[in-house]
């Protein structure tokens, strides 16, 4: 099978199971598929885990200091005032390669603002998402390379012997 196949088989497996049993676990299922989604969207494999997972939690904190901002800060404008600056510092804070990921870092602050300002919720379900990612490439990476190995094993001779 071709490997985009292999990754559909996989990742529809996982997001079943993901749909099933995270919200009897007190997951938040959206917000795990799009921290899939950033994972793939991030190149996959180890670095795609690497760059999705802190761009994610740093947009989870700049959610978290939106909203401080937006209650604490005693002038009108207050909630575009702290967007505005926490939008620059999500792009500014790529110049850092661990948060280099911008997109992973607004969909994590979009995802605190979905989830209610549920910091702990959010955070886990980020964190499960871009493994359930990883899972789903690399079991396809397995499924390619098993099919592939098949493919280079002989047929044995199926001719009666004479």
């Amino acid at each position: 099978m071709k490997p985009l196949v292999n990754i559909g088989i996989t990742a529809g497996i996982l997001a079943g199971l993901w749909t099933q049993f995270s919200t009897p676990l007190g997951l938040i299922t959206w917000v795990g598929f799009l921290s899939w989604a950033c994972f793939f969207a991030a190149g996959g494999k180890r670095a795609g885990l690497l760059k999705t997972i802190p761009a994610n939690l740093s947009g989870v904190l700049w959610g978290a200091i939106i909203v401080w901002g937006a209650a604490n800060l005693p002038i009108p404008g207050a909630l575009g005032i702290s967007v505005a600056i926490a939008a620059f510092a999500m792009c500014v804070q790529a110049r850092w390669s661990l948060l280099g990921f911008i997109p992973g870092a607004f969909a994590g602050c979009a995802a605190y603002f979905g989830t209610t300002f549920d910091a702990a919720g959010t955070c886990l379900a980020l964190i499960v998402g871009a493994c359930l990612g990883w899972l789903s490439e690399y079991t396809a990476g397995l499924l390619t390379t098993a099919k592939k190995d098949q493919a280079s094993v002989p047929v044995a001779d199926t001719q009666p012997v004479a």
